[in-house]
């Protein structure tokens, strides 16, 4: 039998490791900044622990950001700047990845693999482009080769395709790490995260795996951003600060919950292509509110993300629910507050209650799918594909001279 080549050798050392260290990176719409987490990972699957040993958030300056929103949700774009961020983000978060290393005092050499999310550019479900011609489709870049090669370390990336191709829609991914580390028998337990959109996993008390949903609801925070840099040239808005100031509009509010994707049957996808500026002006059209001021905005838009969860959770879940928050959401206090008012049987807390770090939560979850690439089985969750997800781009350990 012929011997394997050194990238799969290497590769098949890593897989028969029983430990390894591996680093999940998530660039989410909101575009803040590069999550890095660190983890060690032991066994695979429902037997999977895991321990976080570092996490930081290195901040995006802003004409980095300007670049991406050149390109970002949008059906008309520079072909020839998709191609050149592709290879660019590839290498910028290989050296964000070095960067922490260095800080962290670790050697890539001791780090086994990166799993990278990627920047997602654009999200297509066939639900929101309605081209029947043309299935569920979805774009990240940040090519996995270009953070393989500035690294030196294996890297799995472009995870949602396998989803995707296998009749999914590519998201939310969280699922199967919300089962792996989040479940607890006894305890209807929901983990939602409040990114750019709001997505939650609901885990059953009896533990059943059939009845496990995973599913974006509506905004998390994309609106909100969104309405912060037109109005206030702020990018977010910090401790609510802009919500807490105006009015929630009754009228608006309505209009904003009026769209067909709140009534369609989860699991469901959406993305800043639908929930953007544009949907927030249709709305101020059909309700002749177009000169309310720019802090009741933000109120109610803060007001909708929260009223879009509460009302999916109501209509699908038992009240009482234990819900763990992640993500930039579950650090504004507006919004916080109005969940718990919504929700008043819940239990309403962050996931550093379950030794989740909220922040780092989404890149635990892509280093999570790493390890299952490199060492798991196919999982039946609900209806989701029973799939291992994610490219393998090897590192270039030596040249051969002819």
């Amino acid at each position: 039998m012929p011997a394997l080549n050194q990238n799969l050798q290497n590769l098949f050392n890593i897989a028969q490791k029983p430990e390894k260290l591996g680093i999940g990176l998530m660039s989410g719409t909101s575009l803040d900044g590069l999550d890095i987490a660190l983890c060690r990972f032991t066994g695979n699957g429902l037997n999977t622990k895991f321990e976080l040993i570092k996490f930081i958030t290195i901040p995006y300056k802003q004409h980095f950001k300007n670049e991406v929103h050149e390109i970002f949700s949008r059906r008309l774009v520079d072909l020839e700047k998709i191609t050149l961020l592709n290879a660019y983000i590839g290498t910028f978060h290989g050296e964000l990845v070095l960067a922490a290393l260095a800080k962290w005092n670790i050697k890539p050499s001791e780090v086994d693999f990166i799993a990278s999310h990627g920047q997602t550019i654009y999200h297509a479900p066939k639900r929101l482009h309605q081209q029947a011609e043309y299935p569920n489709a979805t774009l990240q870049i940040g090519d996995g080769d270009h953070i393989a090669v500035k690294t030196g370390i294996l890297t799995i990336s472009d995870f949602r395709q396998k989803h995707i191709a296998a009749g999914g829609e590519g998201a939310p991914l969280a699922l199967y790490g919300d089962v792996l580390l989040g479940s607890q028998p006894g305890e209807d337990r929901i983990l939602l995260n409040i990114g750019g959109i709001a997505n939650l996993t609901y885990l059953p008390a009896d533990g059943d795996h059939h009845k496990v949903v995973c599913t974006d609801i509506g905004p998390g925070n994309t609106l909100i951003d969104a309405a912060c840099r037109e109005y206030f040239n702020q990018p977010y808005d910090k401790d609510s600060m802009i919500a807490l100031s105006g009015l929630v509009n009754d009228k608006l509010l309505s209009a904003l919950l009026d769209h067909p994707f709140f009534k369609e049957k989860a699991p469901k996808t959406t993305g800043p292509e639908l929930f953007n500026l544009s949907y927030l002006e249709d709305a101020q059209q059909v309700s002749g509110v177009k000169d309310i001021s720019p802090e009741d905005i933000i109120s109610t838009l803060s007001e909708f993300t929260a009223k879009t969860i509460a009302d999916f959770i109501l209509a699908n879940f038992p009240p009482d629910s234990k819900i763990f928050a992640s993500g930039g959401g579950a650090r504004n206090p507006f919004v916080i507050n109005c969940l718990k008012h919504f929700l008043p049987k819940a239990d309403i807390a962050d996931t550093g209650s379950l030794g989740i770090d909220p922040d780092a939560k989404e890149a635990i979850l892509f280093a999570l799918l790493g390890n299952e690439a490199l060492s798991g089985e196919p999982i039946r969750i609900g209806s989701n594909p029973a799939v291992l997800m994610g490219k393998f781009s090897f590192p270039v350990y030596s040249i051969l001279l002819l």
